[in-house]
């Protein structure tokens, strides 16, 4: 059932509001994103460390996002988790310039990683408890627009503190602050629960409760998650090549600006003719970004990667999440999406560890050539999804839980 039915711009009530959240957080979480390599470089990091540093900041909080939708579930509540993570990304923000060795990045990155396991599954669970099934794609389509608006716009502030005060970095974590507190207010003013009282039988979760190709679809972005390392390297590749430091950020507002364009008709398109094609092209898609990041050091061809890669993420981001909902009864999708989420944090460890070792001890095309494998892997891997779809049974054959359980 819909929190509301009063719409806003053509989308229901939360998944507006969800969608500004997240624009709101987003600007906040990509200044400082787009800057934090030449921060933690600036201090001396290696670029295995600096991989490190996301890897390990993801990987520890994973199991919250597990945790987290889990107990939305049980609860029958995602705005308090919502409020929560929301509120921790503020609070860590203006920390950052303090920070004054690598360090202390890596626990105020911990903190803020844990702010986005508690709320992030519940907050695909408000959004898939919001809408009609036939505008999953859509739905979600937007909330990866407005998240890529805020990635434009953050890199944009960062880039004109940059060009005005060079090395200021201490002056734009605080700048940043202020969007993510506006991110705080929004959910606690506008956005409405959905769920209900937790039913007795819904403890009873049992893995096997889940249908068998949502596990296959998980393997599918284990290997392809595997070859994803941080989007700091990118950005290290970037800076390799001798453009001005201020500049930098701008590679991240192209990549984001395309997915922006794109991610809402991509997602109208996934709701007509299926997630499985979109998949397919965009990881065949990034296997050729990341092939191009090898190949190529010099500036112009790879802010053409860069504009594929916006491509790749509006064809990518938005449909794995409807797929996600597609698979979920309305009382487990919390728990479904924290086990996905989860997955994505824990296999970033060993694909950071993997891409910085990679580029410090091989060199700086090997990252890429082993992501464009992976991405290539992925890409065959959901077309065997595609040709078999029929071939595997759901076991949850659309019932709710209550009805399994008492089976």
């Amino acid at each position: 059932m819909k929190a509301d039915q009063k719409k806003i711009l053509g989308q229901e009530r939360n998944i507006f509001f969800a969608g500004l959240t997240s624009f709101f957080t987003d600007t906040s979480s990509k200044m400082v994103y787009s800057v934090m390599p030449l921060f933690l470089l600036s201090m001396g990091a290696s670029k295995t460390t600096l991989s490190l540093i996301e890897g390990i900041a993801e990987s520890t909080a994973a199991l919250l996002k597990a945790l987290s939708g889990f107990w939305s579930d049980r609860i029958g509540k995602n705005k308090p988790f919502l409020i929560l993570g929301y509120g921790l990304t503020a609070i860590v923000t203006p920390l950052y310039s303090l920070a004054v060795r690598p360090l202390h990045v890596l626990i105020l990155r911990f903190v803020e990683r844990t702010g986005k396991g508690l709320r992030t599954a519940p907050r695909d669970s408000l959004i898939s408890g919001s809408i009609d099934k036939s505008e999953t794609g859509k739905s979600f389509g937007f909330h990866k627009a407005m998240d890529n608006s805020g990635a434009i716009i953050g890199p944009l502030i960062a880039f004109a503190m940059l060009e005005y005060l060079p090395k200021g970095y201490s002056t734009i974590f605080l700048i940043a602050t202020i969007p993510a507190i506006l991110g705080v207010l929004t959910i606690a003013l506008f956005i409405r629960e959905v769920k209900g009282k937790q039913k007795e039988g819904q403890a009873l979760f049992r893995f096997r409760n889940l249908p068998r190709r949502y596990y296959f679809f998980l393997a599918i972005i284990f290997v392809f998650t595997l070859g994803n390392s941080t989007d700091a390297l990118l950005l290290v590749k970037i800076s390799e090549t001798g453009i001005r430091e201020s500049y930098v950020p701008f590679a991240y507002l192209v990549f984001n600006g395309v997915s922006v364009l794109l991610a809402i008709p991509f997602g109208k398109l996934s709701d007509r003719i299926g997630r499985e094609i979109l998949l397919i092209l965009g990881f065949s898609t990034y296997a050729i970004v990341y092939f191009c990041f090898g190949v190529f050091s010099s500036l112009a061809p790879l802010i053409l990667a860069f504009l594929l890669y916006g491509v790749y993420s509006a064809l990518s981001d938005g449909s794995q999440k409807a797929m996600i909902s597609d698979f979920l009864p309305k009382e487990l999708k919390g728990t479904g999406f924290g086990i996905y989420h989860a997955l994505l944090g824990l296999t970033l460890l060993p694909a950071s560890l993997i891409a910085g070792l990679l580029y410090d001890k091989v060199g700086a095309s090997a990252p890429f050539y082993f992501g464009s494998l992976m991405g290539a892997l992925a890409a065959l891997g959901m077309i065997v999804f595609y040709f078999t779809k029929t071939s595997l049974p759901e076991e949850t054959g659309g019932r709710s839980l209550d009805d399994r359980v008492k089976k």
